[in-house]
């Protein structure tokens, strides 16, 4: 079961791929991605592990971006291209061949010649977004032979792009386990993660995360029988992991800039030993943007 929920789990986070289209360029048939539209598109993909790049006039004639290298130079046959084609509305010297800045231009173009056009070339701001939480665990990583729970209480940082088409965040999550008589086992823990939004839409969010670096501080009592006396052991470690620790969660919209958020976590970790309690590791939280 917990190989079934960790596939299920990868194979959900795949990113979602960009609509793309057949077309034939010069007796090619190609897979294009269109990432701008307007009185000029741009159009790109991957193909054969490399980046090719085309834009496309208002005729539907599609014309590839090339930068061919003659003895040892290249010949940015690009730049020339694109000022024909936007009669000289702009200097092109330090235009690169590369997806952002082909698409700022072509933008920057499409919005001065037309009044209507919403611009598509966003830079990358960084939003961040601050929470808490609380729930139960049955610290499946962890010897729990009664497979009992504990109360658990913690705070994340999450870091993503201020643009909500992106899907990937990176988070800091601080977490305390309290003791339980029946596992006397607890621990504070640290950890630093990835988060992939599967479903991303305005009011709703469902994504799958991956602690890959945690730094617990923990503590328990061993109970040890030698020569017919029964002695107990309080002890205290510190321990860093890279452990792939794989859980999903949501994020409900409850007003412009906070969140409900509602999470499964600890269903396997690629690189911990495992005893047999499944995971019941839930939690509820609150989260606000800063």
């Amino acid at each position: 079961m917990k190989k079934i929920i960790c596939i299920l789990c990868l194979v959900l986070s795949v990113s979602f791929i960009q609509a793309q289209e057949s077309y034939n360029v010069n007796g090619e048939t190609l897979e294009l991605k269109t990432e701008v539209e307007g009185k000029l598109d741009l159009l790109w993909n991957i193909i054969d592990g490399k980046y090719r790049y085309f834009v496309r006039t208002e005729d539907n004639t599609i014309t590839e971006l090339k930068n061919t290298k003659t003895d040892r130079k290249f010949q940015e046959e690009y730049k020339s291209l694109l000022e024909e084609l936007t009669n000289n509305y702009a200097s092109t010297k330090r235009l690169n061949l590369t997806l952002f800045s082909l698409k700022e231009f072509v933008d920057t173009y499409n919005a001065s010649v037309d009044t209507d056009y919403e611009t598509q070339a966003k830079r990358n701001k960084f939003q961040f977004r601050l929470g808490v939480f609380g729930g139960i665990t049955n610290s499946p990583f962890v010897t729990n032979p009664d497979n009992n729970t504990t109360p658990l209480f913690g705070g994340e940082f999450e870091v993503l792009d201020a643009n909500r088409v992106s899907r990937h965040a990176v988070f800091m999550q601080a977490k305390h386990v309290l003791e339980y008589d029946d596992i006397n086992y607890t621990t504070t823990e640290l950890s630093l993660g990835y988060r992939f939004r599967i479903i991303n839409a305005e009011k709703f969010s469902f994504y799958a995360n991956c602690k890959f670096a945690t730094l617990n501080f923990a503590s328990s009592t061993v109970t040890r029988e030698l020569d017919g006396m029964i002695t107990t052991e309080d002890i205290s470690e510190t321990a860093f992991d890279v452990p792939f620790i794989l859980g999903i969660g949501a994020d409900i919209n409850i007003t412009k800039n906070s969140f409900i958020t509602l999470a499964y976590n600890e269903l396997y970790a690629l690189f911990l030993d495992s005893p047999d309690n499944f995971s019941k590791n839930f939690t509820l939280g609150y989260k606000f943007n800063l």
